[in-house]
């Protein structure tokens, strides 16, 4: 069955907090973020920087509840610096014929300039015949 790769997780405009050049992988994000987009420990994740254009892939690490960090650490460092503007993706493969029977769901969290949750999105894939809607909106109710 073919399989597909579809964004599941996202965390836009997060603004970098530290850079460690000195450790040796990863991201570490504030846990409470990572959790609140359904990003798992270890899970690998794609980062593009705002500020100048940069991608790398790398995998998250959970950083100390609700300080908000986020910090590229070793060569990722380099890619970036403090201030800079990041959006972190996560993915999920599926099963395509599983999608267009049941659908699928992304949560999206738009940071404010502190890292805090200004807006959280959620974007619905709903199953019409052998095609799918996409839905999106704000659940307010989720924003802290």
């Amino acid at each position: 069955m073919p399989t597909i790769r579809l964004m599941h997780a996202k965390l836009h405009r997060v603004r970098v907090t530290d850079a460690n050049v000195d450790y040796i992988g990863s991201i570490t994000i504030d846990s409470e973020l990572l959790s609140q987009v359904g990003i798992l420990p270890l899970e690998e994740v794609d980062v593009v920087n705002l500020n100048n254009g940069q991608r790398w892939s790398t995998y998250a690490l959970p950083g100390i509840k609700g300080s908000r960090e986020i910090c590229p650490n070793g060569g990722a460092a380099l890619l970036c610096k403090k201030d800079d503007l990041l959006i972190i993706y996560a993915y999920e493969h599926h099963d395509r014929t599983k999608i267009l029977s049941e659908g699928h769901i992304a949560r999206v969290l738009v940071a404010d300039e502190n890292n805090n949750c200004q807006e959280f999105i959620v974007q619905r894939l709903i199953p019409r015949g052998l095609e799918v809607e996409l839905q999106s909106y704000s659940d307010t109710m989720t924003v802290i």
